[in-house]
């Protein structure tokens, strides 16, 4: 079974990259630079994005249990967000500090909705979190490259985040509407995961340890990545071209993959 982080630990990490974020804004030229990674948004609507989700989600999880999300929507709360940089920073650092409040009185198991409810990541307060850091730590990316020096995704975030996007935005109940395949993500540092994909739905595992062998045999994947963590990661996120890590097989199915969506 996949070993999860702690609930600290990701509220130390959302904390941790939501900083990182922040500086990187705060040492940009400008507010109007656009994201090469997000290329329809200045950084000034990456910060008013981050901190409305933020907001969003800490609201989400202090109303607990429920069949849809509270009132509102995410770019509605943005939309409030000031446009002087200065100020600015502060309602994003106030955004990072509703959220891990909400986390952390809710603690990692209780309820609340969550738009991956036919994943295989639970309808959780922990589930929340772990995703979170994943938003963070990505747009801490997007916002590092706006002035050319992004930085790897920390590893401890980027291990978690290989699974974290498989179990949530893959591993659904949905019927894969093409032959089943298998394809296997390999981290440099050591660990491997697998999305089995058939008219059943979509499954993770974990692999052992990964070896150029495991691409091989009755039970191979029809194809495989490998890169370091931070790299999967940010293939999954679509900020880094898949050819530019170490593929194997059919390289097709991870255009079926990016193209399929499981929520319908």
């Amino acid at each position: 079974m996949e070993k999860h982080l702690e609930l600290p630990v990701l509220l130390r990490l959302i904390d941790e990259r939501s900083i990182a974020f922040r500086a990187a804004v705060a040492a940009a030229p400008s507010l109007d630079v656009r994201v090469p990674t997000c290329p329809e948004w200045s950084l000034l609507d990456l910060v008013r994005h981050l901190g409305g989700v933020q907001r969003r989600w800490a609201t989400i999880v202090i109303a607990g249990p429920a069949a849809a999300p509270p009132a509102g929507s995410e770019s509605e709360v943005a939309a409030a967000a000031p446009s002087e940089r200065e100020a600015l920073l502060a309602w994003s650092a106030a955004s990072t500090r509703q959220l891990l409040d909400a986390l952390r009185e809710a603690g990692p198991d209780r309820g609340c909705w969550t738009w991956w409810g036919p994943s295989e990541s639970p309808q959780t307060s922990g589930a929340v979190a772990r995703h979170q850091v994943q938003e963070a730590a990505v747009h801490a990316y997007d916002a590092q490259i706006t002035r050319g020096a992004p930085q790897p995704l920390p590893g401890e975030a980027a291990l978690d985040g290989v699974h974290e996007f498989l179990a949530t935005s893959c591993a659904w109940s949905a019927p894969w509407p093409h032959k089943p395949a298998a394809i296997d993500f390999h981290a440099a540092e050591g660990r491997s995961w697998r999305l089995s994909l058939s008219a059943g739905g979509a499954r993770t595992t974990s692999l052992p340890t990964p070896d150029i062998t495991a691409d091989e045999g009755p039970d191979a994947a029809v194809a495989s990545v490998r890169g370091t963590a931070s790299e999967l990661v940010l293939v999954l996120y679509d900020r880094i071209p898949i050819d530019s890590l170490q593929l194997h097989g059919d390289r097709a199915q991870f255009d079926l993959l990016y193209a399929w969506d499981p929520k319908g």
